[in-house]
Parts: C-alpha cells; structure tokens; sequence
C-alpha cells in the first residue's frame, strides 16, 4: 500500500467516523440509480456488488426489496464505514449482506462473480479511477449491468473548480483526501473501453455558485434532459457486459 493510500485510508477512516447512515438513500446519485435499476433484470435472484458502499445505506436499501437480491456484497475502503453498515443491517434485520473492506482498484473476487455491479461517488475519490473502473467491469458477468455514479464537472462547478486553483485555493467534497476532476464524456470512455456496452447516460443537478453559502440548485435546467444531463453535476453511466 502507498503512502499516499494510506493517507487517504486513514483520512476516510475518520470522515465516515463522523458521519451518519444515510437511512433513507435519497441522495441525488441513489435516486439516479433507482430510476435506472429494473427489478426482474438487475436486483430480483441477482448477486450484487456494492463497492464504495459508505456506511450502507443503499446497500441496505438494495436488500430489503421485496422478491430482491439472494445477496448482496456491500464493501468499502474505510473498515469504519462498513462497521456502521453493519449495524445497521442487524437493527433492519437484514441478513443477506456481506460487509466487506475493499479497495475499489483491486477488488478481491474472481472474474465474472456479480449479476450486477453498483458503485455511487467513489472512483472519483481514489488515485486510478480508470483502473478502479477496469475492476467493476472484470467482476461483472456476462449479461450483468454496472451502475456507475461519478460528479460531472462540465457545468458550473468545473469553472468554480477552475476558479478556485487559479485563485490558489483548493477544492474538496467535503474534506475528502482525493477529488479527482471528472468529465461525463470520459467517464463515459472508460467504461466503453472496458468492453462494456453503454446503456444509458444520464445526469441531474444544475448549480449557481454563491459567495459565503452552498450552492444554489436550479431544478428547471434539468429539462430537456437529452441536452442538459452532458452539464448535470450528479451523472451516471449504465455498463452492460456483454
């Protein structure tokens, strides 16, 4: 392990000590993902990897479907996220899901073990996303889909970004070690490059930076979507293997 993971190791760590479980799930990148998964093909009978799961509430989300998942393998790279996960799990009783610690860039199963593949805002938060990327898809069975959420900073966040380094300030996403600037279209790339087929692209969330207070979303931009997802902050990319 680098020095610069384990940095990153610990800094996670102590983010996610802090931190709650995200009880409902709602954030823009689950409601993304729930829009996109289709019972009877990707959760119903399916084995399903969670990586970059955080301290599991979407994971718990994802078992708790009626007819749902016969498991769900919920990972992540800080041990104290995936603690809280499970504990959650227990109080929810739920006992079909795998707590596991994994580093996105090298996850410790073989070829071909998942029906379907999730991972919400993580590549972007480690040093090779490519790579990390590379991973979801070799753990992926034929005919499985992977569900990838990364930020999109083509829209007004990106300038912010740019402004900040040219004003010799830096960004993060709320104190994370590692925040990689991610681009929609190549995201999109990458995923296409691993061999999968891409089956749909999609993004929400327009924002107006705002001095001395978060930003401000502007809902409507959302429409039309065919246009206005390639700048939506919250993007996600459907992988397809085939």
């Amino acid at each position: 392990m680098t020095t610069l993971t384990q940095n990153a190791q610990a800094a996670y760590e102590a983010w996610h000590e802090r931190l709650d479980v995200d009880v409902e799930s709602d954030a823009p990148w689950h409601r993304l993902v729930k829009q996109h998964l289709e019972d009877g093909r990707d959760l119903s009978g399916r084995r399903v990897l969670e990586i970059g799961c955080g301290r599991g509430g979407f994971a718990c989300w994802l078992a708790s479907r009626t007819d749902g998942p016969i498991e769900v393998v919920a990972a992540d790279f800080a041990e104290s996220a995936v603690t809280k996960g499970a504990a959650f799990a227990r109080s929810r009783g739920l006992g079909k899901i795998k707590w596991e610690v994994h580093d996105i860039q090298a996850i410790d199963h073989p070829d071909a073990s998942f029906d379907t593949v999730v991972s919400c805002e993580t590549v972007e938060h480690v040093p090779d996303p490519r790579r990390a990327i590379q991973e979801l898809a070799r753990v992926l069975r034929p005919g499985g889909r992977l569900f990838l959420t990364t930020p999109n900073y083509m829209g007004t966040l990106g300038l912010y970004r740019g402004y900040m380094r040219l004003t010799g300030r830096r960004y993060t996403e709320e104190g994370q070690p590692i925040n990689n600037f991610m681009l929609l279209p190549r995201v999109r790339s990458w995923v296409a490059q691993t061999g999968l087929r891409v089956a749909a692209v999609d993004a929400v969330g327009h924002y107006l930076p705002w001095p001395g207070r978060p930003p401000i979303e502007v809902p409507a931009l959302n429409d039309p979507r065919p246009v206005m997802r390639w700048l939506g902050l919250h993007s996600l990319v459907v992988g397809e293997k085939k």
